[in-house]
């Protein structure tokens, strides 16, 4: 049991912490370009925090239920690590956007996000036991994606509508 219960506490974590920076670094990075509006920004961290978080957890609760495997207990320990562990995430941008310049926040976040990612992708590499360097690689170039997509729309729409 407590094997299963492992299961479901790595899914939350690693699902939570890698959803917490992927999405609040693209949304932090949109509404930044296409706002530069400081309380935008911290209003989409904290309904990203909140209802992503939610939402996120509510995925990964019908999914295991899904699976067909796993006990009530397993899948409401996944949920909850996974809603925890997004809120908490998505709360650690709310730290350089509250206290830097808007556009050093972003440029800070963007490399605490790549740090963070980086460091999940190595750990849950190293789990696997695969070569760690390609994952963190593969990981890193989608939030680099994410971020580079962000920017754009989010100039795209300043342009469109400013």
């Amino acid at each position: 049991m407590t094997e299963r219960i492992d299961h479901s506490v790595r899914v939350g974590i690693s699902f939570g912490l890698t959803s917490g920076v992927i999405t609040t670094l693209g949304l932090l990075v949109g509404l930044s370009a296409g706002t530069d509006s400081r309380a935008a920004v911290v209003g989409g961290i904290l309904t990203i925090a909140v209802a992503d978080s939610l939402s996120d957890g509510l995925g990964i609760h019908v999914s295991e239920e899904a699976q067909g495997t796993r006990s009530p207990r397993e899948v409401w320990t996944a949920t909850l690590v996974t809603v925890a562990a997004k809120l908490v995430m998505a709360l650690t941008f709310l730290v350089p956007v509250l206290t830097l310049e808007l556009g050093t926040a972003v440029i800070v976040s963007i490399v605490w996000g790549a740090v963070a990612l980086g460091v999940l992708s190595y750990v849950v590499a190293a789990g696997q036991g695969t070569r760690r360097w390609p994952v963190v690689l593969e990981h890193l170039s989608v939030g680099t994606f994410v971020v580079v997509a962000a920017q754009l729309i989010g100039s795209l729409v300043a342009a469109a509508v400013g």
